[in-house]
């Protein structure tokens, strides 16, 4: 198999198996079964009944929603082992481009959860245990992600290519 230096151990792991799984399985979810009826529904964890059917704006922007998570899934599956394939001797490289991807990834992680965390009623907010899956997933495991791809722009856990520590030979390049 080609290295893939600069995503090694955990963070290949994550990044190349378990994010592109959790963000097409809520595309599916959405398009076949249960539906966009139910995910509109589970979005803000009720005990109520799911008020049905939706309206075909809602339904088309919960379609819509799928296809970002569908988007995310394919970049993260696609994009990144092409990365790896097509420049398995050149970690810099790798790095730079998963750098891009990662900055662009981080600050819609932040503003996926900031959206979601902000509507949430007043009585969800402060109780996680509460929460439903597809909250968790929506705020819980995006803050997850959010870390890692931090954890990864520090080097920890990995060595530095393209994005060099402070104080070394040569300076910290930028996006």
């Amino acid at each position: 198999m080609t290295q893939f230096l600069a995503l090694p151990g955990v963070y290949k792991v994550l990044f190349l198996y378990i994010e592109p799984v959790s963000t097409i399985l809520p595309a599916f979810l959405v398009w076949f079964t249960p539906g966009a009826d139910w995910f509109h529904h589970e979005l803000i964890p009720s005990s109520d009944p799911a008020s049905l059917p939706l309206d075909g704006r809602t339904t088309m922007a919960i379609w819509q929603l799928g296809n970002c998570y569908f988007l995310l899934s394919l970049l993260s599956s696609f994009v990144f082992r092409a990365v790896r394939d097509a420049l398995p001797d050149n970690p810099s490289a790798q790095e730079r481009i998963l750098g891009a991807s990662f900055f662009a990834m981080a600050v819609a992680d932040a503003t996926h959860i900031a959206a979601s965390f902000i509507g949430l009623p007043a009585t969800l907010k402060y109780s996680p245990g509460l929460w439903n899956a597809t909250t968790h997933g929506n705020i819980s495991f995006v803050v997850l992600l959010l870390s890692f791809r931090i954890a990864w722009f520090l080097g920890i856990g990995r060595q530095r290519y393209y994005f060099r520590q402070a104080g070394s030979k040569k300076s910290v390049k930028s996006l």
